[in-house]
């Protein structure tokens, strides 16, 4: 298997995502996960560590539960079916563009690897970047960078500039134990702009989007089971429209797998327009309520979806997200858990070390690619403070060809762009720094300007030691 994953991963066309191979290799269902062999002795070792409630970022957990890429890597999940993504910007009544909204944002979550599969936990400053081509000839972009550690915030970047779509994003997960289940508590938000749309011609027409929470069962006896669980929501504050969505986990006497229920609703007078139902994984139908017209909204049983290409991995950094994994990863498909733990604790080891020479220096890290958010009453970012960082860049609105330049030139994506001086953060202050100079040396602080706010603090890189 290693093998046959080793020559997918370098292709001539780009990589695809980490998790396809073993996807396409495995004949599971996807919906339990096999007991392996040692699955015993590990889970031993997790009952030793582990009370009820406990913060689960703080225990070793086996490496046969992980899935073979980063988090980061795995938020292009929402991205992942353009025919959902595409038409939203296209469609002029606000009511049925909030349902194509809706449909989008419901379509990614059947994607994921056989069994029980918890993504790997990026490390501070680890990007992931990646781009989809479409069938019309443009592209979709991806940037991503792990903004904070404690806690974990995973922030990310969307755009396809020819369709007037931007997607900012921040993942917050929380993770806790919760006797013979896990939990990731699924904090932060998305927003999803259609810049085309909306009184704001710069902002665009704003949906602020939010996900279920996830849990694993049975991690301790019994068959693991993946589920998605909680109140999620789709909101439009523009135009007054929510759906709220639950994803219902199963009962112990009641009920069933993988179900979703949910309205589309005026957020001000209350009026119900549609009634959501079915399976996330499966088929997910829209009811109107005047008409009691039920249609198929989206089929997940049958949909293909379209996972990111990547820069080969000879041209990326080695604090990208494919790069950096890459042994443990490779160790992880084979199934040798002993090797995979022994790389992942090599790289979350260094992570330790590097916090603590910032601790010493009295050095205060900053985020590479992505700003904090500038909110409260009249601020550039009011509304979307939840975000808390958002993308580093000036980003045209209405230029795609422009705005395809600015993309590019934040941080390397397509094939032959390389983790070169053009990406660092360089010392943007009136005086020009001599080329050489300390400043620019890995490890060093370098000054780093705001896009926004145009503000100069010192940046310190996380580079390896």
């Amino acid at each position: 298997m290693a093998a046959n994953w080793g020559a997918s991963f370098f292709n001539a066309t780009g990589n695809r995502s980490s998790v396809d191979e073993v996807r396409n290799e495995s004949g599971a269902s996807g919906e339990d996960e096999v007991v392996e062999p040692d699955q015993g002795n590990v889970l031993s070792h997790i009952i030793s560590q582990l009370r009820p409630g406990a913060d689960l970022s703080r225990v070793v957990l086996p490496t046969f539960i992980l899935e073979p890429r980063s988090m980061l890597e795995r938020i292009t999940n929402f991205m992942a079916h353009p025919e959902t993504l595409l038409a939203m910007s296209t469609i002029d009544d606000p009511l049925e563009r909030f349902v194509s909204v809706v449909k989008f944002y419901l379509s990614g979550w059947h994607i994921k690897p056989p069994g029980v599969k918890k993504p790997l936990n990026p490390i501070l400053g680890e990007t992931f970047t990646s781009y989809w081509d479409y069938p019309d000839g443009t592209r979709g972009y991806y940037i991503s960078e792990q903004t904070s550690h404690h806690p974990p915030k995973s922030s990310y970047f969307f755009m396809a500039p020819e369709h007037n779509i931007r997607i900012d994003g921040t993942l917050k997960p929380r993770s806790r134990f919760l006797g013979n289940s896990a939990a990731s508590i699924m904090e932060g938000i998305a927003i999803l702009r259609l810049l085309n749309r909306g009184h704001d011609k710069e902002k665009g027409e704003r949906y602020i989007v939010t996900q279920p929470n996830m849990y694993a069962r049975g991690i301790l006896f019994g068959k693991m089971k993946y589920e998605l669980g909680d109140h999620s929501y789709v909101k439009c504050p523009e135009n007054n429209l929510v759906a709220d969505i639950e994803f219902k986990t199963k009962g112990y006497f009641s009920g069933t797998y993988n179900a979703i229920g949910g309205t589309i609703k005026n957020e001000k007078t209350g009026e119900v327009y549609y009634e959501l139902s079915g399976l996330w994984n499966e088929e997910m139908y829209i009811k109107d309520v005047h008409t009691h017209k039920k249609e198929l909204l989206f089929d997940a049983s049958h949909a293909k979806h379209s996972p990111p290409l990547t820069r080969p991995i000879e041209e990326q950094s080695d604090r990208e997200s494919q790069k950096l994994w890459l042994k443990t990863v490779k160790a992880i498909i084979a199934r040798n858990h002993e090797l995979a733990t022994d790389e992942k604790t090599k790289i979350e080891d260094r992570q330790r070390e590097e916090a603590a020479k910032r601790a010493d220096q009295g050095a205060e890290w900053h985020p590479r690619l992505f700003r904090p958010v500038h909110g409260g009453p009249g601020g550039p970012d009011e509304g979307e403070e939840d975000l808390d960082w958002i993308i580093n860049a000036q980003i045209d609105s209405h230029n795609p060809e422009l705005a395809i330049k600015q993309i590019l030139a934040t941080a390397p994506i397509l094939k032959g762009q390389r983790e070169t001086s053009q990406f660092e953060i360089p010392p943007r202050t009136s005086h020009a720094v001599p080329k050489g100079s300390e400043n620019e040396q890995p490890g060093h602080p370098v000054l780093r300007q705001d896009s926004t706010t145009s503000r100069v603090d010192k940046f310190v890189d996380a580079v390896e030691n």
